[in-house]
C-alpha cells in the first residue's frame, strides 16, 4: 500500500516505515519538492495534523498520513506542546530546543517541581478531502537534566520513558518504536486500515 507521510522530517518517516513493514510503501513530502508546507496554525496537535494531511492529500491521490507530535512537561503547564518542534523559534534546531527546554527547567522556581512529561502524537488519515481517522497515542515518562544518548531526534535525548533507565536517544530504535507515542498512535491507524473492506 502506498502512503505519503505529510512530513519533511526524514527521522519520522523512517521510523513510521519501520514500524508499518514491508506491506507499505512509505514516502514523504521530500519526493514532493515543489510543494509549500502549510502554516500550521492550529492550537492543537489534531488541527495541525488535519492541516498538514488535507494540504498534502490535495496534490497525492492516495493515502496520506500526518501527524502532530510533541512533548508536555507539567511543569511548564504543557509546555512545549504544540509549539516543540519550533519552541527555540521559527528557524530552531532539535539542540536548540533541548537547550531552551534545559533553560526553562532550571529556572530557580522550578527547581523543586516534578520532571513529569509525555510525548503525545495525534495522527490525522486522508484520502483526497475525506478524512478517514484521527488516531492518538501517548507515551509517559520524566526528563533529565543533560542529554544522553545518540539516537533518536527531538527531545529523545532528554527523555525516559515510564518503566526504563535509558533515553530514549539510548535506546535501541526497536524498543523505542515499540511503546513510543508515534507507535501507539500508528497502531490504531493501521487498525482502521486493516479493517477496511
Amino acid at each position: 500500500m502506498q502512503l505519503l507521510v505529510a512530513t519533511h522530517n526524514t527521522h519520522k518517516t523512517s521510523e513510521i516505515q519501520a514500524m508499518l513493514g514491508a506491506a507499505f510503501a512509505v514516502s514523504d513530502l521530500t519526493a514532493l519538492p515543489d510543494l509549500t508546507p502549510p502554516e500550521e496554525t492550529g492550537t492543537t496537535f489534531e488541527e495541525n495534523a488535519r492541516i498538514k494531511a488535507l494540504a498534502a492529500s490535495a496534490h497525492f491521490p492516495g493515502w496520506v498520513l500526518s501527524d502532530d507530535s510533541g512533548l508536555e512537561v507539567d511543569a511548564l503547564h504543557g509546555a512545549p506542546g504544540v509549539y516543540s518542534a519550533r519552541y527555540a523559534g521559527p528557524l530552531a534546531t532539535d539542540a536548540d530546543n533541548r537547550a531552551r527546554l534545559l533553560r526553562e527547567l532550571a529556572h530557580p522556581q522550578l527547581q523543586n517541581a516534578p520532571r513529569t512529561a509525555r510525548f503525545r502524537c495525534v495522527m490525522c488519515l486522508v484520502r483526497g478531502p475525506q478524512v478517514e481517522g484521527v488516531f492518538s497515542g501517548a507515551v509517559e515518562g520524566s526528563l533529565i537534566d543533560h542529554e544522553r544518548g545518540s539516537g533518536g531526534f527531538g527531545y529523545d535525548a532528554l527523555f525516559v520513558p515510564e518503566g526504563h533507565t535509558q533515553t530514549f536517544a539510548e535506546l535501541p530504535g526497536s524498543v523505542k518504536n515499540a511503546l513510543s507515542h508515534r507507535a501507539r498512535a500508528l497502531a490504531r491507524v493501521l487498525d482502521h486500515l486493516q479493517a477496511r473492506p
